[in-house]
């Protein structure tokens, strides 16, 4: 019980985080508005960068069979695209629609996937020993803060209204403390939880970055800013890589 006390105080905290991140952005609309492109650039960053150094290496290291992990990557990047076309199709019934909003549903959903599966990380880690949880929840914390920039950004493109976007973010936090909670109850009776989850979180991630934001980027025919933008991709990219370097 005391490394669940442990777990659920440490979820909170990265919850907490993750909303004072997001509260701090909102505040700053204006601001926001003008870089919101830097934001989805780094969001995208972020997500492949996770994806790759962080979900990835850790579904290898625990499911031994890699093919078994790529399988899992690529049914999780199916599912997102189904997820996909239902958001289209409920959001834009017209094919030369630009509606936006099935941006900010996918990434809520990744979002709330990701938040899941580190409440199930931290739980696990803490189960192990109280000084591996304390690590494990500072280097979750240290992706949780990029990651809600480049959330914001993306929701804020979608067209998504505050209220919702507030709501909604609040929401996808608490998912953390869930993952702790059902993580608890389930990593004892429920063998390889953590081999199917974290490859088809991270199938979905390279999902949503690759078809979705990337292209968005796209769009931009400026050099001068598409120039920005992909250093911001690269900058993000850099960062996760060294949060995976330093958190081991």
């Amino acid at each position: 019980m005391t490394a669940l006390f442990y777990a659920i105080i440490s979820g909170l905290i990265v919850s907490l985080i993750g909303l004072a991140v997001f509260l701090l952005l909102l505040w700053q609309e204006k601001f926001s508005k003008k870089i919101i492109f830097y934001l989805v650039s780094f969001s995208a960053g972020a997500l492949i960068g996770g994806a790759f150094f962080h979900l990835l290496p850790e579904a290898i290291a625990e499911q031994k069979n890699t093919l078994k992990v790529f399988v899992y990557v690529l049914v999780g990047f199916c599912l997102f695209f189904i997820l996909e076309k239902f958001l289209r199709w409920h959001h834009c019934h017209d094919k030369d629609c630009e509606d936006k909003s099935h941006l900010g549903y996918m990434n809520l959903i990744g979002d709330g996937i990701h938040n899941f599966i580190d409440g199930i990380i931290i739980v696990s880690a803490f189960m192990a020993n109280t000084a591996l949880g304390i690590v494990t929840t500072i280097s979750i914390i240290s992706h949780e803060i990029p990651q809600e920039m480049g959330d914001f950004g993306v929701l804020l493109y979608s067209g998504m209204k505050k209220t919702k976007m507030l709501g909604y973010n609040f929401l996808v936090a608490l998912l953390a403390i869930l993952g702790v909670i059902i993580g608890y109850l389930l990593i004892n009776s429920v063998a390889g939880l953590n081999n199917l989850l974290l490859p088809a979180a991270a199938g979905g991630f390279i999902y949503i970055a690759a078809t979705d934001l990337i292209p968005e980027l796209q769009r931009e025919i400026n050099a001068k800013s598409s120039f920005y933008h992909f250093f911001v991709f690269i900058l993000a990219l850099i960062f996760m890589f060294l949060v995976k370097i330093i958190g081991g």
